[in-house]
Formats: structure tokens, C-alpha cells, sequence
């Protein structure tokens, strides 16, 4: 088995290049796309040498250089005399690929001139050689990308731990709603310590105000059912291949619930193994 942190990514036009080059950049990799081919092996020298400071690497190569399926045989000999990179060649059937054309509206790489099931079928051709000599042949016909992702998270990242970086976000109602979340949970059903004077003007990082708000029975039912949906759901965002995911916790101001919780959470997953970082974004309003 390869050891996966050289990556070359080729195949048909329309099989899914693009969503592998990102799957592969949200789980670490350093990807470009359309490198020339000839540009390869400087690359692997710097590489090789650790004259640039990136620990994995995918390229995307593939039809839309001029001359590609004759120089990359070629070059792919050389680079293996230096490293032993992986290539992956990613495949799908006619069917799949003129549907897929049909609904992007998109032009095919390669000649216009010809009817899509026409060109597919000359670039299905050139490319017959590379894929006989490629590691990894995907057939993504009878993938949706959350599959596509889904196969990609089982390959690339099997007895590799949870790598899906977790972002959890406090912040308050009254100043909207953070646009990037994927997850929110309503902190406003707990306890509310802005009512306690000596509280009110102390945020959710202080002792005393997380020991108000947990020494309601309410809020240990809250923790304990958030902590089980968490607990069930994160594997099947990872096992989607989910790079990132925003977690985010809210309560009126941003500066007292919503903070403690927040906390709570990070505390948790990053005990389940899971990259987390914390960010208050209301905290100081």
C-alpha cells in the first residue's frame, strides 16, 4: 500500500476531479490543479528535499494540456525513480458523463465540434493507457457527490483518526444569526444569569457564572441530550467526508449561556478525538 502523501489525480473529463481535489485539500493535502506535466518532477525535487514546507501534495492532471497523454507516461517514469507517488484514475460510464454535461451546461475540454457522446468516447481512447498503469481506478457513476465524498473519506483516511475540524460559536441573538453555521442550538431555554446582579456584567468564562447555569437540573438534561445528538451525528459528517463543520451556540447576548455550553461541547469532542476550536464571537458586546 502506498503511502498516499504523493497524489496524482487524472481521469475523464466530467468523473469527479474536482470534488476529490477538494475533499483531498480539506483533509490536508496541498493541492493544484492543471500543473504542467513537465513541471512535475521540479516539483517532486523541491518536495523530495523538504525545500518547501508542505507535508502532502495532490495534483490534477489530466486531457486539458496539449500533448498530455504522450508526456505524462513519460514523466510519471521519472518521478517514480525519486518517489512513489499514488495515481489515482477516476472513471464513469458514457451514460453518466453526458448526463452530467447535460445538467452542467458546461463545454467538454476538448473539441467542440463533435457531439458530447463523441468526444467522450475519443478522450475514454487517449486515455486507455494511463488508466491501465494508474494505482486506483474510481467509478463514479453511481456516486452523488456526498457519496463521492463519503468513498474518498473511507480511502484516503482509514485508521487515521477524526480529522473533520470542528469550530464551535458562541454568540448572541440579538446581533444575527453566524452565517456559516452548519449546526445551531438555542441556548435561551437555560437558565439566564443576566438576571442575577452580581452576574450580569461577568461573562460565561468566569467559575461563578457556569456554576449558576449548571446548578439547574435543566441544564445537565440539556448537556446530556446535545452531548448523545453530537455523539451520534459526528461520525456520519466524517464518514461523509465533511472537512470543516461549524457547531454554533447561541443565547440573547452571546456573553453568558451560549459561552458555558459552547465550552462544554469543545470540551467533549475534543475528548472524542475531534480537531475543535473555540471562538466567542460576542462575548465582549
Amino acid at each position: 500500500m502506498k503511502e498516499d502523501r504523493f497524489v496524482l489525480i487524472t481521469g475523464l473529463s466530467g468523473s469527479g476531479k474536482t470534488c476529490v481535489s477538494r475533499f483531498l485539500e480539506d483533509i490536508g493535502y496541498y493541492c493544484i490543479d492543471n500543473l504542467p506535466v513537465k513541471l512535475i518532477p521540479i516539483l517532486v525535487d523541491f518536495w523530495a528535499r523538504k525545500e518547501v514546507e508542505i507535508e502532502k501534495i495532490a495534483l490534477v492532471i489530466d486531457i486539458r494540456e496539449k500533448g498530455f497523454t504522450k508526456k505524462f507516461p513519460e514523466v510519471l517514469k521519472v518521478v517514480q525513480k525519486k518517489i512513489d507517488p499514488t495515481l489515482v484514475f477516476l472513471d464513469a460510464s458514457d451514460t453518466t458523463l453526458i448526463k452530467r454535461y447535460s445538467e452542467s451546461r458546461r463545454p467538454h475540454p476538448l473539441s467542440p465540434k463533435k457531439s458530447i457522446a463523441e468526444v467522450i468516447e475519443d478522450e475514454r481512447k487517449s486515455l486507455a493507457e494511463i488508466r491501465e498503469i494508474a494505482d486506483e481506478v474510481i467509478d463514479t457513476s453511481s456516486m452523488d457527490i456526498s457519496q463521492l465524498k463519503g468513498f474518498l473519506a473511507r480511502r484516503f483516511l482509514r485508521g487515521k483518526g477524526k480529522v473533520m475540524k470542528v469550530v464551535i460559536l458562541s454568540f448572541g441573538y440579538k446581533y444575527g444569526l453566524p452565517l456559516d453555521s452548519d449546526l445551531v442550538f438555542d441556548m435561551r431555554c437555560l437558565p439566564n444569569p443576566f438576571y442575577i446582579d452580581r452576574l450580569r456584567e461577568k461573562t460565561g468564562k468566569t467559575k461563578s457564572v457556569s456554576n449558576y447555569i449548571f446548578k439547574f437540573d435543566e441544564t445537565h438534561s440539556f448537556v446530556k441530550e446535545l452531548f448523545h445528538f453530537l455523539d451520534e451525528m459526528m461520525p456520519r459528517f466524517a464518514n461523509e467526508g465533511k472537512g470543516h463543520l461549524t457547531i454554533s451556540m447561541g443565547c440573547t447576548g452571546g456573553k453568558h449561556r451560549s459561552v458555558v455550553i459552547a465550552d462544554e461541547v469543545a470540551h467533549h469532542l475534543k475528548a472524542n478525538g475531534y480537531k475543535t476550536t473555540v471562538y466567542h464571537r460576542d462575548i465582549q458586546k
